[in-house]
């Protein structure tokens, strides 16, 4: 059977788990794999762009924000992430930009009230029975049936198994990002800034 969506997910995950009993619980392992997903893979099949409001310098992040990739002031200009420390020594209006994220908001400087233009790294959209399809299973379904299989293999206590399917996805999503940098890179030459000799 081929992994085209979220019930096909499930069947081949009882398959090589071994453990069509507990197909109840898959849901649950599924949302597991996402959140560990979403902590290491940064592929850009995952980035969105968003206008976000400011007031008084400050904005709220979208719901699936995990990472900014860039951040525009309203005027175009790139905004530098700096720390949260040195972002507060800008309250009185230096001329060089920056912001720093804290918790679901962004906070830039020196305030405004302009809009800025964030492109950032979103959540993989979560698989269920009412949304049975997203890009990962479109383009990586391997990924997520050697995520889920881990998380069967840990919810039994078998450390072997899970060692097996963890190493399976990892080479799943290596391939998954060399994919990602042959698109995004392609055939791009290489240009070394400053002076040459």
């Amino acid at each position: 059977m081929t992994i085209s969506d979220y019930a096909s997910l499930l069947v081949d995950a009882g398959d090589y788990s071994g453990r069509d009993d507990i197909a109840h619980l898959f849901p649950r392992f599924l949302v597991m794999a996402e959140l560990k997903l979403d902590r290491v893979m940064r592929v850009a099949d995952m980035e969105k762009t968003a206008t976000v409001p400011l007031t008084e310098g400050e904005g709220g992040l979208p719901a699936d924000f995990l990472e900014a990739r860039q951040v525009l002031a309203g005027d175009g200009r790139a905004l530098r992430a700096l720390p949260l420390q040195e972002l507060g020594s800008h309250e009185t209006g230096d001329p060089r930009l920056g912001y720093a994220s804290i918790g679901n908001a962004i906070k830039v400087r020196p305030k405004g009230a302009e809009d800025i233009h964030l492109t950032y790294y979103a959540k993989i959209p979560p698989l269920t029975a009412e949304a049975p399809s997203n890009w990962l299973i479109e383009k990586a379904p391997d990924v997520y049936l050697y995520a889920l299989v881990e998380e069967v293999a840990i919810w039994e206590r078998d450390a072997a198994k899970a060692g097996a399917a963890e190493a399976l996805k990892r080479q799943a999503m290596a391939g998954l990002g060399l994919a990602d940098e042959r698109l995004r890179w392609g055939n791009a030459e290489i240009v070394i800034g400053g002076l040459t000799p």
